[in-house]
């Protein structure tokens, strides 16, 4: 059964809530996910009136961190399984065989 936000700290609805707000940065060249751009991030809590600063940064990081590597094993994932279908595409190109009548 999955944990409802609802359930969690104020601290942590807080840390979600904010960190959706955050832009995400993308590597142009590779398409890596790189985490979060997080220069607006003092706008938000001030806007939003964050007491506990330090602790709902601690749970956003701790979140980018998660997110980060699951988006990194996804990416070799679909890397290792491009590789494969190449491979496989190239290894059963070679073996035509024809009919020729003369």
């Amino acid at each position: 059964m999955p944990v409802e936000l609802t359930g969690m700290p104020v601290e942590v609805q807080t840390a979600f809530f904010i960190y959706g707000f955050l832009p995400d940065v993308w590597d142009g060249m590779s398409g890596t996910y790189m985490g979060k751009d997080w220069s607006s991030l003092q706008y938000f809590m001030t806007i939003y009136e964050v007491e506990e600063e330090k602790v709902v940064i601690m749970f956003m990081k701790m979140y980018e961190t998660i997110t980060i590597n699951h988006r990194a094993d996804k990416q070799q994932e679909n890397r290792k399984k491009a590789e494969r279908q190449a491979k496989n595409s190239a290894g059963s190109g070679g073996n035509y065989t024809h009919s020729v009548k003369g």
